[in-house]
């Protein structure tokens, strides 16, 4: 298979019917009795913080009881052609920060991760018909994992953070507890062991993902790659990244496109306003750039 990794976000759910992120968000405000909390300007992390806090003090509720109906809501989100379309290409790994399995196509039930991760997802990883399925922000499967709250992102950067930058200190002896970028600027233990390898070794194809400023976790690492590309002048780092957007959406977050570009991230757009369409448009770039047959 080619060396390219795609990463895949939520939107390409927005295709089929069923629950939306604001319908979700509606009934968990009805479901704790805080329907009056405005939405306004808050980013999505701290409304969820703010809900949760809210439901504490009147229900007294444990976290992982919220966490898993927002669990079991998003585990009914029904797979479209999209999905299957994603499921052809040939590649070994899919990143998403989805928490269902409609990528996949079907039930998975074991964590192939090295380290047995509760709580955060550096390793978690699935593993279906010869393609390894990295669920970045959590799954289904385990719904403490479900990062959505500004406490869960900020630790979720620390062990990322530590991975890559400080070295690990995890209990499994498969785990190279050297740093990611020595290991890699030495070339040295190189063996795929988190998706964040992947953002310094391999072409991601960003798609489907609105990357809101509130993605701590995503912008550092976008941020430590440029840093140490061209400040540091890390002569490892040649592999590319690709985010692909539609023309309006463009337009209307220039200051987003900026950013992502000054972080190497090159920008792919295309003019395409039916979501289906837009899709299959990206994922023919995408084997476009490789040469790859396209049956989309």
């Amino acid at each position: 298979m080619t060396k390219f990794t795609l990463f895949v976000g939520n939107d390409i759910n927005n295709i089929s019917p069923g629950i939306s992120w604001s319908d979700l968000l509606h009934n968990i405000k009805a479901k704790y009795n805080v329907s009056s909390l405005e939405n306004g300007q808050k980013p999505f992390p701290m409304l969820y913080e703010e809900i949760f806090l809210h439901a504490i003090k009147e229900k007294h509720i444990n976290e992982k009881e919220l966490k898993s109906y927002i669990s079991d809501c998003v585990s009914q989100i029904n797979q479209n052609e999209i999905h299957q379309l994603i499921r052809d290409v040939p590649t070994e790994n899919i990143i998403t920060s989805n928490y269902e399995f409609s990528l996949e196509g079907k039930a998975v039930t074991t964590n192939t991760g090295l380290v047995r991760e509760t709580t955060y997802s550096v390793f978690r990883r699935h593993e279906s018909d010869n393609k390894t399925y990295w669920h970045i922000h959590g799954d289904c499967l385990t719904p403490s994992s479900i990062n959505l709250g500004y406490e869960h992102y900020c630790g979720q950067l620390q062990k990322m953070r530590d991975y890559v930058v400080n070295g690990t200190n995890y209990s499994s002896e498969t785990v190279y507890r050297a740093p990611l970028m020595k290991r890699l600027s030495q070339q040295k233990d190189t063996k795929l062991q988190s998706w964040i390898d992947l953002f310094f070794t391999q072409d991601i194809h960003i798609f489907g993902l609105s990357l809101d400023f509130v993605e701590i976790d995503l912008w550092w690492l976008l941020t430590y790659r440029a840093r140490n590309k061209y400040y540091k002048r890390s002569s490892f780092i040649v592999n590319q990244l690709f985010y692909y957007t539609t023309k309006k959406w463009y337009e209307l977050s220039k200051d987003k496109m900026q950013l992502l570009q000054a972080n190497d991230v090159e920008i792919v757009v295309i003019d395409e306003a039916d979501k289906t369409k837009y899709y299959k448009k990206v994922l023919t770039a995408i084997k476009k750039r490789y040469r790859l047959p396209n049956e989309a």
